[in-house]
């Protein structure tokens, strides 16, 4: 028995079960919808309330409509976002815009993430990431000033080999990062900046990088859509760690 009602419309329920089909695979690339007539009768609506949620997955490119033949899934599959690496310029269509760099007093969770004293600041990268000239992530990374004050990391213009390397050449190699993952509303900023449809969440991905010994060199808060892209993780077998090993 359900624990609670669905409190959403109606025209809001239906497009999610189609959202659903769509980025399960159960409704396929190109394929036509049912017509409007057949949604009808599937979800027991009105026709102006299936045509709300046609109008909703059009708004989200979830689905086209062709004039004279129906509506169909959109072409493409999600776009999946390697969410364990940066994605640098270059193969693959991606590329970045470089909004802001400044200096300035880091939120409160990366304060705490990267062990800065209250008041002192951080050196902030601001950007963009583009795949095939959409939209994909807004970023904000932070660098403790001790850390970037005075190199590529405060400058204003795009780095190469990207901060990872900088890092390194610094002497703070990567040795490992934490992520953890939320999903909520989007701000007026990221709704503008990712070209978002109304009522779509995103995805906010918290990263800390760390360097020898434990210490944090680096934070970054990662923001993606949540309609059109997935996010991918890997991870190595490990026999000591994995899921029935015996102690």
């Amino acid at each position: 028995m359900a624990r609670r009602s669905d409190p959403r419309p109606r025209h809001q329920q239906i497009a999610a079960e189609l959202r659903a089909e769509i980025m399960s695979g159960a409704l396929r690339p190109g394929e036509q919808l049912p017509s409007t007539a057949g949604l009808v009768t599937r979800f027991d609506a009105a026709n102006a309330t299936i045509q709300r949620a046609l109008q909703s997955l059009k708004d989200e490119d979830f689905v086209r409509s062709h004039a004279g033949k129906g509506v169909f899934v959109r072409d493409k599959q999600p776009l999946v976002v390697e969410a364990t690496s940066y994605k640098s310029p270059g193969p693959h269509g991606y590329s970045y815009e470089l909004l802001e760099v400044t200096e300035a007093e880091p939120p409160n969770d990366v304060a705490a993430a990267l062990t800065i004293p209250d008041g002192d600041r951080v050196i902030m990268r601001h950007r963009l990431l583009m795949h095939d000239g959409d939209p994909v992530e807004l970023s904000w990374s932070y660098y403790p000033l001790h850390v970037a004050a005075g190199t590529p990391l405060a400058a204003r213009r795009k780095i190469r080999g990207g901060a990872p390397q900088v890092l390194a050449d610094l002497g703070f190699p990567e040795r490992h990062f934490e992520d953890r993952i939320s999903v909520r509303q989007p701000t007026t900023e990221e709704v503008e900046g990712l070209d978002l449809p109304p009522d779509v969440p995103v995805f906010r991905q918290f990263r800390v990088v760390y360097t020898d010994s434990g210490r944090p060199v680096e934070a970054s808060i990662l923001i993606k859509g949540g309609h059109l892209y997935e996010l991918s993780y890997r991870q190595a077998a490990d026999s000591e760690n994995s899921p029935g090993a015996v102690e």
